[in-house]
């Protein structure tokens, strides 16, 4: 399946970065997130932490699977944080798990 990766900036809207992912994750049932440098990185996981909340309403909750990168920019290679973002089921967590 091939997936477009939301990228967020630095002065990316959070709520408008939220909205899209949470419509990625409605439509697709999985998202990835990129950003590059501090900034971006804050504003991806308020962006998910916002998305989460609008996806209580369709009783969807997400987990958050963060991982480094790298992207070509300009012939120059970065390294970015990727955050997957993907439903978790009530029915299929249970917290005892993790003890």
């Amino acid at each position: 399946m091939d997936i477009d990766i939301i990228k967020v900036a630095a002065r990316s809207r959070t709520t408008a970065v939220a909205g899209a992912i949470a419509a990625v994750i409605r439509q697709t049932g999985y998202a990835e997130v990129q950003a590059i440098g501090a900034s971006a990185v804050n504003q991806a996981v308020k962006a998910v932490a916002i998305a989460r909340k609008y996806l209580t309403d369709d009783n969807i909750d997400v987990i958050c699977i963060p991982e480094f990168t790298e992207v070509k920019i300009k012939e120059e290679t970065r390294t970015a944080i990727k955050l997957i973002v993907e439903p978790r089921y009530p029915e299929e967590y249970s917290p005892e798990e993790d003890w």
